[in-house]
């Protein structure tokens, strides 16, 4: 991949931009948290060509999340369960709101729905 490919790619939310390192600078953690909820399967971070762990903004935030609720004093363990129960809860929802629109925009006696 090029450079200029390389730029393009930073505002995708799943492209591994950040480093260990970096990642647990932004989150104001340590190297030792991430390399937990990756062992907790909250996140899988890819590697580089050289083996390192690289992170998306997504995973970001879902260890931001994370972070949070270790912050609260809930188990790392526990913690990681809640946030992927989160992450599946708003995936159901979004895909129940599709399926709702799609309803609608399909059943012309629906009071939502305007006549083509």
């Amino acid at each position: 991949m090029t450079a200029d490919a390389s730029f393009g790619r930073l505002d995708d939310d799943d492209y591994p931009a950040y480093t260990m390192g970096r990642a647990a600078d932004m989150l104001g953690t340590t190297q030792g948290f991430l390399r937990a909820i990756g062992e907790a399967r909250l996140i899988t971070p890819l590697r580089s060509e050289g083996g390192h762990r690289r992170y998306s903004r997504y995973q970001l935030r879902i260890a931001a999340r994370a972070r949070e609720l270790v912050d609260q004093g809930t188990p790392i363990e526990a913690a990681c369960r809640i946030v992927i129960l989160e992450d599946q809860l708003e995936e159901a929802q979004r895909i129940n709101a599709e399926y709702r629109r799609a309803a609608e925009a399909s059943d012309p006696s629906s009071p939502t729905s305007t006549p083509a």
